[in-house]
């Protein structure tokens, strides 16, 4: 199968990318679910951007590298701010059903989320990122050039140095995937490939992310000779929804920015139901997400709770239906009134900062290559993410990145092998992969989380190098699964995340080391350079 463009994944950066680019070009998006399985159709909070007179882009960029705690790029982080108001009034053309509000410069209502100094986030209601992939959709599924290739999940990249074309420049190709349904693995060739795979949270035990985030492209990426950069900043959310029934269920920044409060559970003891955020930063719940997640492991950690409380309930009814309907019934179905009752909450990995180095135009190391969203970094998002910052990288630089590929002479076509299984066979013991899945989630959790040591990083390191060894070893000899493929990659992050940990000797962001509590009065990002293949 040939094809202009690939896009890998299916969230709001690949969807971006295959409308901009499909008038001209025959476009492919490979997602290994369906189509709304993705990160970003889970994304409650909304989208920042400037859209009111009283603000300012100098404000947003502050806030940005505010937040980014001095290792945000400051150029990029200029580019996509100013270019934000073009990126939302694109979604608006496209249908996209903002919450109005007719008091509004713009027509939509704007809340405030923790580390932004002004209310910037367009939203819809407390599922916005479900409003636009919903919307997005239709029009991806409509359009005669686009090829959608669901259940398809992408195995590896294919690169010149693995075809013998006689070119000396490296360059991506395209890439095999296996079509889950028949097991078939297709050849796809292709001028220009994109990943916009997201990030890599089901590495870890407690994720807000959908099964699907397990860092497929930054994988793919380092296998294919990419620099990989700044992996030790592991954003948690510090409200995930505490409950044996509730699987990774996000409480959303906005309750915070509407005037929820954090308090200790309400049960026996001096300090049952007392606000603590105050006493851990002058913002209170409006401080960054690393503070407050910090916060809270502290105060769980210090008084043996298996969770804190998220309280809204000074709020009327009428306002919480309305702006967290979504949060408000599903809560609901739990036996829990947010209109009367606390929100049990505690943090859960929720976004992965660094990723395959990019320049703007969503650019890779490999000429061919392309990396927008999640899986890349571009340095604005820094040491940690601003709240609702990240939707808007993918629309702007999923936007620059199409014009750029459009600007691109075409490259020379070259035969792809096809994929070869000859010499494998099925797998005797899945239960090695089931294992070995729950292992790694279980030690990085424990020894690579919130609060780190060097001594529960060298112990992480150890055990991902045998599980590294026996993964090998399974995917050289067995037909490969979504499963094999998924703790391949896994794996493979992993190792990324505790290297970069382990480089960075000083407590900055999102990463926090005893042996290291100090912040180095120089910011640099921690950037890998593979061994080239």
């Amino acid at each position: 199968m040939k094809f202009d463009v690939a896009i890998i994944g299916s969230g709001l950066a690949g969807l971006s990318v295959a409308l901009h680019l499909a008038e001209n070009n025959k476009v492919a998006v490979i997602s290994k679910r369906a189509l709304l399985d993705g990160a970003s159709n889970w994304a409650q909070g909304g989208i920042a951007a400037v859209l009111d007179s009283g603000d300012s882009h100098q404000q947003h960029i502050d806030d940005t590298l505010v937040a980014g705690a001095g290792l945000c790029d400051e150029s990029a982080t200029r580019f996509i701010v100013e270019n934000g108001r073009a990126a939302i009034e694109w979604l608006i053309e496209q249908g996209v059903p903002f919450t109005p509000d007719a008091n509004a410069e713009l027509g939509f209502h704007l809340t405030r989320e923790g580390g932004h100094s002004q209310r910037r986030i367009i939203h819809a209601a407390d599922a916005t990122g479900h409003a636009v992939q919903v919307t997005l959709e239709q029009k991806v599924r409509a359009h005669p050039n686009i090829t959608l290739l669901e259940d398809h999940y992408a195995i590896d990249l294919i690169t010149s140095k693995k075809v013998a074309t006689g070119d000396t420049e490296p360059r991506c190709l395209g890439l095999y995937a296996k079509n889950v349904k028949t097991g078939k693995v297709l050849t796809l060739a292709a001028d220009h490939t994109v990943l916009a795979t997201g990030g890599a949270g089901k590495v870890y035990l407690y994720t807000t992310n959908p099964d699907s985030a397990t860092g497929d492209g930054i994988a793919m990426a380092w296998r294919a000779g990419c620099r990989i950069a700044n992996m030790e900043f592991i954003q948690f959310h510090p409200t995930c929804l505490y409950h044996p029934y509730a699987k990774s269920f996000l409480i959303t920044e906005a309750i915070r920015g509407e005037g929820g409060v954090l308090k200790l559970p309400d049960t026996e003891g001096a300090d049952a139901g007392q606000r603590f955020m105050p006493a851990h930063d002058e913002r209170a719940e409006l401080a960054p997400r690393d503070v407050v997640a910090r916060a809270i492991d502290f105060e769980m950690k210090k008084r043996g709770l298996d969770h804190v409380d998220l309280d809204i309930t000074h709020k009327s009814p009428e306002f919480l239906k309305e702006h967290f309907p979504t949060i408000y019934a599903r809560c609901l179905e739990l036996g829990i009134d947010i209109t009367k009752q606390a929100i049990p909450v505690v943090p859960a990995v929720h976004f992965t900062c660094g990723g395959i180095v990019t320049d703007l135009n969503g650019r890779t190391d490999l000429p061919g290559l392309y990396a927008v969203g999640e899986t890349a970094y571009t340095g604005l998002h820094g040491a940690n993410r601003l709240a609702s910052n990240s939707l808007l990288e993918c629309v702007v630089v999923g936007r620059a990145a199409a014009k750029y590929i459009e600007q691109q002479e075409k490259p020379k076509a070259v035969p792809l092998p096809a994929w070869d299984e000859s010499r494998v066979t099925d797998a005797d013991e899945e239960v090695v992969i089931s294992h070995n899945w729950d292992e790694l989630r279980r030690f990085m959790w424990n020894y690579v989380g919130i609060v780190r040591t060097n001594k529960r990083l060298e112990r992480a390191q150890h055990r991902i190098r045998l599980l590294k060894e026996e993964i090998d070893e399974y995917y050289a000899h067995f037909r490969i699964s979504r499963d094999l493929l998924e703790l391949r990659n896994l794996v493979q992050v992993a190792s990324l995340i505790v290297e970069s940990a382990l480089s960075r000797h000083e407590s900055r962001g999102l990463h926090y080391s005893q042996d290291y509590p100090e912040t180095l009065a120089k910011a640099l990002p921690t950037v890998l350079t593979p061994q080239r293949r």
